[in-house]
């Protein structure tokens, strides 16, 4: 008989009113930031804030993982510390870290390696394992064959994102950010340059692309191959999105819900990770959230484009939002425009369109007939094709969306004639009891008084609680005031979610086996070891030469700012293993930064080099006071 084993949904939270929202939709478990060191900096809240999450989350059985994915500088150590230790004291069951630095703190709680870490392979994923590591978050940019791999060579549980947006250079691995400004996405402030307009010129000047978006990615959706992820051994289903509104939220986490579910009740020795029912009150649907156009990105291998579809994963139009596609202009008059079928669209809908190489957009004032009439007509001819990137209706629909996530519960009187009981269970098997001394008076109309105790016991009002079952107690009944129901009941439901709380147990962390080996003896500067605690880490597995960290260094001419299993080459047709027409070395240019080409194709990876001719970036504050790591 094969082990059970449990399925996490687990979503992101900008802050308290989104963690909740997720909770109330079906989440697992959350990840948040705290005051510092997040890889998401406008992502940031109080420990405060945290712990009264932690509260609300807790009662279903949902875990809370902080985030503290950054990578630490040799004076900020002790801050770190404080700030894990503060998360610890704040009730969180994990946290989720880059930085080696934190399995050095003795800290009492889960560690997490962050997909920040970079983790691709199952020899790096078995020495995270070796090391107390509790889970292990992949990259994206993984096929399913690599995942299968992966779990195979390793029992750690795995963490996967399904869904959002995706880093186009491998995670960790990415300093295009910093060698355009001091912003590192590897201090939680990337400026997301992978989303500019770039030019692709080869060695002889010629331009191959003019001002496209080619390194900017769609947003991954695995939402049909759940299934397939589950058998590869994935235990997280991650969505993406610290930064998105709470309709994106509300939307995609009850869209998730709904499809484990279902193959959770499909399926034999598969269960959820939390309690408690979401019933929510619209269709959730992904497309009428933000989205730049939905891809699986390599999930299914790194074939090349074909002629038919020669942008497989990429938008070089634009690296904005689209979302669904309305249709085409049919025709247009001096104020209006008409479409060649018709389309779902209400006054207050945004729309956007591809004019000129750029992506225009407007909104819709009113609608008369088969005649729109947008806020402005630049850009809509005949032919166009229009997005819908805004879909009022449903946007409001979800917004004012409020339901309560319910933990079922039973309850049962007992009776015997000079004291009443009332015993709640919840659906996990918590039973509380509340008592309430006689004597009382017998019902005179005991029929009358036992409909009284049914319908007062089962108002679970804004509880989390759901009343669906009450025993009533007996057929001779004691006479009460059903304002005295209502206070039994409602001490015991206060009994029973305090119960729940203390019923969570807050995992342990694992022991780290201190001579297991690092797979190699030399640490380049992509391994980003930024401090002396990261350092003897690494020195504690056998890594005999340590470079510092590219975090600390300035980005000279030559250095490599993006390693990537997305490949321009791939994604246009132009593939190094097929027929191409491309010779020579490529580079991507943007205003005065010129980005050298390599791809490795023993690997399927792609390359970045800085070729600027002058330095783009200077180390920040942090780094110009931190000491050399030794060679």
């Amino acid at each position: 008989m094969k082990p059970i084993r449990t399925i996490e949904l687990l979503a992101p939270a900008r802050d308290y009113a989104s963690g909740q929202a997720a909770v109330d939709y079906g989440a697992d478990a959350l990840y948040i930031g705290g005051t510092r060191f997040g890889a998401r900096y406008a992502a940031s809240n109080t420990t405060e804030e945290v712990a009264r999450l932690v509260e609300y989350a807790h009662a279903y059985g949902v875990r809370i993982h902080a985030t503290l994915n950054t990578l630490i500088y040799p004076g900020e150590l002790d801050e770190a510390a404080r700030t894990a230790q503060e998360l610890c004291e704040a009730g969180v069951d994990a946290l989720i870290v880059q930085d080696m630095a934190f399995r050095r703190m003795n800290l009492p709680v889960e560690l997490h390696a962050s997909t920040q870490v970079c983790n691709t392979t199952p020899e790096g994923v078995r020495f995270l394992e070796a090391c107390g590591f509790s889970r292990v978050i992949l990259e994206r940019g993984l096929t399913l064959d690599e995942i299968k791999a992966i779990r195979q060579a390793t029992h750690v549980p795995l963490e996967c994102f399904v869904h959002g947006a995706i880093c186009v250079g491998y995670s960790g691995r990415c300093y295009l950010s910093r060698s355009q400004s001091t912003r590192s996405g590897n201090r939680g402030e990337c400026t997301q340059a992978c989303r500019l307009p770039y030019d692709l010129v080869d060695a002889s000047g010629r331009t191959l692309f003019q001002g496209k978006h080619l390194l900017s990615v769609g947003d991954l959706n695995l939402s049909d191959r759940l299934e397939d992820l589950i058998d590869a051994g994935i235990d997280s289903f991650k969505i993406e999105g610290r930064l998105k509104d709470i309709v994106y939220v509300k939307n995609t986490v009850a869209y998730y819900r709904r499809l484990l579910d279902q193959i959770i009740e499909s399926r034999r020795g598969l269960i959820r990770s939390s309690v408690g029912k979401s019933t929510p009150d619209f269709i959730p649907d992904p497309i009428r959230s933000f989205t730049r156009g939905f891809t699986r990105y390599y999930f299914d291998g790194r074939r090349p484009a074909t002629q038919e579809r020669p942008y497989r994963v990429a938008s070089f139009d634009t690296p904005k939002a689209t979302g669904a596609r309305l249709g085409r202009v049919k025709s247009v008059g001096k104020n209006f425009f008409s479409l060649t079928d018709p389309a779902d669209i209400v006054p207050g809908d945004g729309i956007c369109f591809l004019t000129g190489g750029e992506l225009g957009g407007t909104n819709i004032n009113r609608i008369e007939g088969n005649r729109i009439y947008p806020n402005r007509m630049e850009g809509i001819v005949p032919g166009v094709t229009l997005f819908r990137n805004y879909d009022h209706r449903f946007a409001s629909t979800v917004e004012r969306s409020s339901i309560r996530r319910k933990i079922a519960v039973q309850a049962r009187y007992e009776w015997n004639g000079q004291q009443l009981s009332l015993h709640l269970c919840d659906e996990t098997g918590i039973e509380v009891e509340e008592r309430l001394a006689g004597p009382f008076d017998p019902a005179q109309n005991p029929e009358k008084m036992r409909i009284l105790f049914q319908t007062q016991t089962a108002k679970s009002g804004e509880t989390i609680f759901a009343i669906q079952k009450v025993d009533l107690p007996g057929n001779n009944p004691p006479f009460l005031p059903s304002s005295t129901v209502n206070e039994l009941r409602r001490h015991a439901l206060e009994r029973l979610l305090q119960a729940r709380l203390s019923a969570h147990i807050l995992p342990q962390p694992l022991p780290e086996q201190t001579d297991y080996p690092f797979p190699a003896t030399h640490l380049g500067p992509e391994y980003n070891v930024t401090n002396p605690l990261a350092e003897q880490f690494y020195r504690d597995h056998g890594v005999c030469q340590i470079e510092q960290g590219q975090d600390l260094r300035p980005t000279t001419r030559g250095c490599r700012v993006m390693t990537s299993s997305y490949c321009i080459r791939r994604e246009t047709g132009q593939c190094l293993r097929k027929k191409n027409d491309w010779k020579g070395t490529l580079y991507l240019t943007h205003g005065t930064k010129r980005y050298r080409l390599e791809f490795d194709c023993l690997h399927c990876q792609m390359h970045l080099f800085d070729e600027s001719s002058e330095n783009s970036s200077t180390p920040s504050a942090g780094q110009s006071v931190s000491p050399k790591l030794h060679r």
